[in-house]
């Protein structure tokens, strides 16, 4: 038989009952009390919601694309090779791909807070690189402005092909970049829902 005691304090009743160690409810109450001690920090939603592989891989193309670029293009560069907008978005990506990658293998408060503010500029990168590349589609390319007195116009403004390629290679890059913003949204809300979950600690009895 189970003690049952109860105890008045002011307008709060507290009934305790004690169960011997034979009752198959004390077995129950012992796991269910050793369950939260398990795992600090509980990631499982983050880490199914987040897209490292995109992240790794746009930041690779990023860096591949800057480097083909500053090459073909180190007499005259374009806008978005003279800002440097490819290789340091595409080190943010890889940065962001590897704390993604790392809060997989361990449950970390740190790390995940880590993981949205490395976002944040993620975020504010691709919001830049898109005004950038939206600006290059719309210009001229380099030196095929209006020339002045006694100037001549470089062989590569005479043929759209070049700029029909520049304009492709731009679009495709915001479209990159779209891609990259929703991925890094995504990384926020997941991160932020985890973080707040955080703060509710549980009461063990």
């Amino acid at each position: 038989m189970a003690a049952t005691t109860v105890t008045d304090a002011g307008s709060v009743r507290i009934i305790t009952e004690v169960i011997p160690a034979t009752d198959p409810r004390a077995a129950q109450l012992a796991s269910g009390s050793q369950a939260p001690a398990q795992t600090s920090f509980q990631t499982r939603g983050f880490r199914k919601a987040q897209p490292k592989t995109i992240h790794i891989f746009s930041g690779i193309v990023h860096i591949c694309f800057g480097v083909i670029l500053t090459m073909s293009e180190h007499k005259n560069p374009s806008l978005p090779v003279a800002s440097g907008i490819l290789f340091w978005l595409g080190i943010l990506l890889l940065v962001s791909g590897s704390l993604l990658v790392e809060s997989e293998r361990r449950d970390s408060p740190v790390l995940v807070k880590t993981c949205c503010v490395v976002n944040v500029g993620v975020v504010l990168g691709t919001l830049v690189a898109t005004g950038i590349h939206g600006t290059a589609i719309i210009q001229n390319m380099p030196g095929c402005g209006k020339p002045g007195p006694f100037q001549i116009r470089p062989e590569w403004c005479l043929s759209m092909n070049s700029k029909v390629l520049s304009n492709g290679l731009d679009c495709t890059m915001v479209l990159l970049g779209l891609l990259e913003f929703c991925v890094a949204v995504a990384v926020l809300a997941f991160g932020y829902d985890t973080v707040r979950q955080h703060t509710y600690s549980p009461l063990a009895l």
